[in-house]
């Protein structure tokens, strides 16, 4: 029986989870996750000290964020994204679907690498400087960073922060974890391609410009350059040893933007300025609603109707999977997530089915422009330099492009076994 307060709990995350995928009034995402949390807490509904449990789960993932934003702006600061920028207009030779193939091979790389949030801070900026020096239109170049930085996001544990959550921080031996990855992530990445080439294939054909000027890089350009590839080179030792990745990440992202930007002579204050902050507060917000829906037992009904399928794990796993990459647009996929990871700590699958779960997490987020912490990302960077689109624009192309995707993702992994 649905109590008052269970009831009230329900649509105050309901209304904040819209509140982040639609924007009324334009405000930021943010807002609209801090209110629900604290609507949470005024109304009675969520202990103060049980929501800054909550907020406090999502440290490590707060400490990633900050070092890879900080990268970012210290890159874009200095110059880094022209240099790459007219490195790949010039490998194109003219040619707009060459370089849409380039730019979606670096993001393959960088999520691989990196992350699918490093992507969206790090590699979007670059793209959008190399459209504008290519004359090409953006918008192809920006959905490819945007599709791949999901689509690939299950190649390594590091490549997606959902990944940790998921399996709450101890990753699978990373033999294991290729065994079962490596030809999902293959299919996921051809598909997504195929997809995004075609629906675009009318703004991706003919020439573009070539043999643009290339600025030398300065000393600030190559440190954040060089800042950049030894974090990815960090985080892939930090991963081997099974360790979390907030810390290292936020150290190197404040070293590389303190020590860039004292020998330039600057203050790395005005650097931190342009930092785009609002997405810690709309993390911790994420926290809190879903700290909220496991004291409504929310967690419990999941955790039981997975238990009830697994008499059959191929068909639960094909059937979570499936239903969490669709969740993940209705609610976020780091909180889907969250809910997902709590339900397997209670259910203990057999790994076909959590596989299939991290599998959706990742890959569901392709359908809308808000269902990943990534894609949200990626927006602030498209809007900061004057793009923006909107929700129905991203589900034209998402609607055919994630459904796909996770069929061959997770049909592939299926056959596995």
């Amino acid at each position: 029986m649905v109590t008052l307060a269970t009831g009230a709990s329900w649509a105050i995350a309901g209304l904040s989870t819209a509140g982040v995928i639609a924007r009324p009034m334009r405000w930021p995402e943010w807002i609209w996750a801090v209110a629900g949390a604290v609507l949470l807490i005024v109304l009675g509904l969520m202990p103060w000290d049980e929501a800054g449990r909550a907020v406090a789960k999502g440290g490590d993932v707060y400490l990633f964020l900050i070092g890879m934003m900080l990268l970012s702006e210290t890159a874009r600061d200095h110059g880094t994204f022209d240099w790459v920028a007219a490195t790949a207009v010039n490998a194109a030779r003219g040619s707009r679907i060459r370089l849409f193939a380039l730019v979606y091979a670096t993001g393959v790389v960088v999520t691989t690498f990196m992350s699918n949030d490093a992507t969206a801070v790090v590699l979007t900026p670059a793209v959008f400087v190399a459209a504008k020096k290519a004359k090409a239109d953006p918008l192809p170049l920006l959905f490819a960073c945007a599709l791949i930085a999901n689509a690939a996001s299950f190649v390594l544990p590091i490549s997606n922060p959902a990944n940790l959550v998921l399996y709450g921080g101890h990753m699978p031996p990373l033999g294991a974890w290729l065994v079962a990855f490596a030809l999902p992530s293959l299919a996921s990445i051809l598909v997504t391609f195929l997809v995004l080439a075609r629906v675009e294939r009318t703004r991706i054909t003919g020439t573009c410009e070539s043999n643009v000027v290339r600025e030398p890089l300065t000393t600030g350009g190559k440190l954040a350059l060089a800042g950049i590839v030894l974090t990815a080179m960090l985080l892939l030792s930090v991963s081997a040893l099974d360790k979390p990745l907030g810390l290292p990440t936020a150290l190197a992202g404040i070293a590389t933007a303190v020590i860039v930007s004292l020998l330039a002579g600057r203050s790395p204050l005005g650097l931190a300025r342009h930092v785009s902050w609002g997405v810690l507060p709309l993390v911790a917000g994420l926290f809190v609603l879903v700290e909220a829906l496991d004291r409504t037992g929310v967690i419990a009904w999941v955790a039981g109707g997975l238990r009830a399928m697994l008499d059959d794990p191929t068909r639960a796993a094909a059937v979570s999977g499936t239903t969490l990459a669709f969740v993940s647009n209705l609610m976020n996929n780091l909180p889907a997530g969250l809910v997902a990871s709590s339900a397997v700590a209670q259910v203990h699958p057999p790994q076909i089915v959590t596989d299939a779960l991290l599998i959706g997490v990742d890959l569901g987020p392709n359908l809308s422009v808000t269902g990943s912490l990534a894609t949200i990302l990626w927006l602030q960077v498209i809007r900061r330099e004057g793009e923006d689109v909107g929700f129905l624009t991203f589900l034209k192309i998402g609607m055919v492009a994630m459904p796909l995707a996770l069929l061959a993702a997770l049909g592939t992994r299926l056959l596995i076994g």
